[in-house]
């Protein structure tokens, strides 16, 4: 059964995502039991995880050989083995979907990463992937590089539902609202049904406390190390902030008027990365209306077990959270510098999680 600290979430308004896939979750029944018994309502995917569940996963074999005897190239077969990946979770969350009328049972893919800066081949391949899982609720992960914002738009614009990944910055963030609503407005020229179209945009937390933290370290002084652990639930607070700001707005209620839904926060990279922290720190600390909170199993898990849901932690907060990044500017760290940091090795990351896809699949194909 889903333990009370989950039902708390979900009373709260958070909706809680896996933050994890691979066909051994499929085909073991593992993710309908995480629906069924631990209130998971939605499933994310990344270059990173599909690496890795490639890299441990004798269960891609038959399609290996299958694609193999097709003729395909490592790129193609790359793409056939993660969209029905993806279009099988799609399956499973079905319910979840039409239960919640397409607000949560969502299984996200990404872009090839190396395109994070193309915004025509973004657009492309964005539609390639809807019309390959084929299934009304999945949501095409972008990155919010700047280059991409407009590919954003132009997808939303055709009725596809997108998570928006890779955000750290509070400006970006803005971008990224922005370009959201420009596509609902595009959507809604082009006479789209407005109420089928969803989003999230993933405000990323764990990395930002990462980085900070060494900086802070390096300081060494007393006042630098009051401020460890701080950094990343102040900026999602702020970015939470922002988002209550953007949707209040007269160009906002126009759309929601018109049957729009709003593009919700979605809090990611919430396992924690420092042992010295509590280990449901980025869940506890982070709960408010429409957000959903997309976990590792170990943080859902840990959650589940003693979590301490305590209602909106994220209201209210907003002047402590302020007077944290304030502080952390006169100690001398500069919050632009980290948060373009993080977001070009956020990038990197994902590119190079791919390269490693592309060459443990190539390794199945030459095996078989």
């Amino acid at each position: 059964m889903t333990t009370t600290s989950i039902q708390d979430l979900a009373a709260a308004g958070v909706s809680v995502w896996l933050d994890d896939l691979s066909r051994e979750r499929l085909e073991s029944g593992n993710l309908a039991e995480m629906v069924q018994d631990h209130g998971v309502v939605g499933v994310t995917t990344n270059p990173s995880i599909f690496a890795a569940a490639l890299a441990r996963g004798e269960r891609y074999t038959d399609q290996v050989v299958e694609l193999k005897d097709q003729g395909a190239d490592v790129e193609r077969a790359v793409f056939a083995l993660t969209t029905t990946d993806v279009q099988r979770a799609c399956d499973v969350m079905m319910p979840v979907y039409e239960l919640t009328k397409g607000v949560d049972g969502r299984v996200s893919i990404e872009v090839d990463p190396r395109l994070a800066r193309d915004a025509e081949r973004t657009v492309e391949v964005a539609q390639e992937l809807v019309a390959t899982v084929d299934r009304p609720n999945v949501m095409i992960k972008i990155p919010a590089t700047v280059e991409a914002l407009p590919a954003i738009s132009r997808v939303l614009a055709e009725g596809i539902s997108v998570n928006v990944t890779l955000i750290f910055s509070l400006d970006r963030y803005r971008a990224v609202m922005n370009a959201f609503m420009t596509g609902i407005e595009q959507a809604r020229e082009a006479g789209k049904d407005l109420s089928t179209i969803h989003s999230v945009a993933s405000f990323f937390v764990s990395r930002v406390d990462t980085e900070i933290d060494e900086r802070l370290d390096a300081l060494g002084t007393d006042e630098a190390k009051a401020l460890k652990g701080q950094a990343g639930i102040a900026n999602a607070r702020l970015a939470y902030h922002a988002w209550q700001e953007q949707f209040a707005t007269p160009r906002w209620a126009n759309l929601a008027d018109d049957g729009a839904n709003a593009q919700r926060p979605l809090w990611a990279s919430t396992g924690v990365k420092d042992p010295a922290y509590p280990d449901t720190m980025y869940v506890d600390q982070l709960v408010a209306p429409q957000v959903v909170n997309t976990m590792p199993e170990k943080t859902l898990e840990a959650t589940a077990d003693h979590g301490r849901i305590t209602g909106d932690t994220i209201t209210g907060h907003i002047e402590e959270s302020e007077a944290v990044m304030d502080a952390l500017e006169r100690q001398g760290i500069s919050y632009d510098e980290v948060v373009d940091l993080l977001e070009r090795e956020g990038v990197e990351k994902f590119e190079t999680s791919w390269q490693e896809l592309l060459a443990t699949v190539q390794g199945e194909l030459d095996k078989h």
